[in-house]
């Protein structure tokens, strides 16, 4: 492949993205000197990337800072309403919706039952009615929306923007579900595994000393794993990576859909651990194909282990020592040091799941890693699955990508 010569375009636009990157995350504001020095580029070539940025009202001016001999140095600040994103989490039990502006804060947010799963039309419809009533309701500029992205249940197809088959979803065969919304909407579309938009958005709004190895454990109605390895996300040859749910963590355990035993995505979700409270008594029968009495039963459920009840705490902490032998797996695989959780599940059992799981991992015979490993819970706000599609969109056109000089060149 012959990679000779400079795209030049590839170029002024990739500085762009590096000078508005580093903009950013400094809040507090920067000097074009301390923008040269930072991005080693050049004065002539920060001044002019300021320049576009400023008439593109991505940033502003604020204020001027004394650096040394000469007149105080202007200060650049992102422009928070210079851009938005909007964010979609599709659930089998809920659609979230966030709208995030350029410094990453959500504006504005709301949250739907997912109508008629059997039905992806249904769904895509209200989707789009959704969208409209936030554009309407956050009074943002719809001029400066970037566009939309959606964070869907695995497996899809991201570069055809096409929902595949999702495990519980069982409708939803092929879904072009990109294509749908940007019509229905007029609005770019990006869809990405939420899992993986999760991870996103934790790199996004991570500080700049945070790891940037490690895994997220998202956990709503199913169980899924995003992975960054050297603060990239790591997608996989069809953008599939990290499904983590068929690790065997009990070999006596109940038998998956897949049709083996003790699959840690299976025995620990909602589902599951609402059946076996029933069948232990905890808690009252549901009907569980219903998502709406599961998900009120689960959360019975984390009160009652909150609140100390001793049968309840055995079952949350069964569930921990089987996230614990899956977690034990991914990071002897990847040598990470960090486990983030998170999703819309995780907050009413989060307590009790760690108080459990640090010790079980640490203590697990099969970790062969020689440094600790950190459990962490996601600071993202909302649904971060939600922001993280949010942050998809702000990532794919402001975050630096130096392979994009490769692929332009050739």
């Amino acid at each position: 492949m012959d990679r000779t010569g400079t795209n030049l375009p590839a170029v002024g636009e990739y500085n762009q993205t590096v000078v508005l990157d580093a903009i950013r995350r400094r809040p507090e504001g920067i000097t074009r000197s301390e923008l040269a020095a930072l991005t080693a580029l050049s004065n002539m070539t920060v001044t002019n990337v300021c320049r576009r940025l400023l008439d593109a009202g991505l940033v502003d001016e604020q204020g001027r800072r004394a650096g040394g001999p000469g007149k105080p140095a202007a200060v650049v600040k992102l422009n928070p309403g210079g851009g938005f994103a909007i964010g979609v989490h599709i659930d089998p039990a809920a659609v979230t919706y966030v709208m995030v502006d350029l410094s990453g804060t959500v504006r504005d947010h709301s949250r739907t039952g997912t109508p008629a799963v059997g039905d992806p039309g249904l769904v895509i419809d209200e989707m789009a009615n959704a969208i409209e009533a936030l554009i309407v309701s956050s009074a943002v500029d719809r001029s400066r929306i970037l566009g939309i992205g959606i964070a869907s249940p695995g497996p899809v197809n991201t570069s055809d923007g096409i929902v595949l088959n999702p495990p519980m979803m069982p409708n939803w065969q092929r879904v072009p579900l990109r294509r749908a919304l940007a019509e229905a909407t007029g609005l770019p579309v990006l869809l990405e595994k939420d899992a993986t938009a999760a991870v996103v958005a934790e790199l996004w709004y991570a500080d700049p000393g945070a790891s940037r190895d490690f895994a997220f454990m998202y956990y709503g109605t199913g169980l899924g794993t995003g992975l960054s390895v050297s603060g990239e996300v790591v997608r996989g040859v069809t953008s599939n990576a990290g499904d983590a749910g068929h690790i065997t963590v009990d070999p006596t355990g109940a038998v998956c859909p897949c049709g083996r035993r003790g699959c840690v995505g299976f025995i620990t979700v909602p589902r599951t651990l609402v059946d076996r409270a029933v069948s232990d008594g905890v808690l009252e029968a549901v009907d569980l194909d219903d998502t709406d009495a599961v998900e009120g039963a689960f959360r019975r459920l984390a009160h009652l282990a909150n609140t100390g009840d001793p049968a309840a705490t055995a079952i949350l902490t069964d569930a921990a020592r089987a996230l614990a032998r899956a977690i034990v797996v991914v990071v002897n695989l990847l040598d990470i040091d960090r486990v983030i959780f998170g999703g819309p599940f995780w907050p009413p059992i989060a307590a009790t799941i760690l108080a459990a799981l640090p010790e079980a991992v640490q203590n697990d015979p099969a970790l062969v890693l020689p440094h600790p490993v950190r459990l962490a819970e996601s600071a993202i706000p909302v649904d971060v699955a939600a922001v993280g599609a949010a942050t998809l969109v702000l990532d794919n056109a402001f975050s630096p990508r130096p392979s994009a000089l490769l692929l332009a060149a050739d």
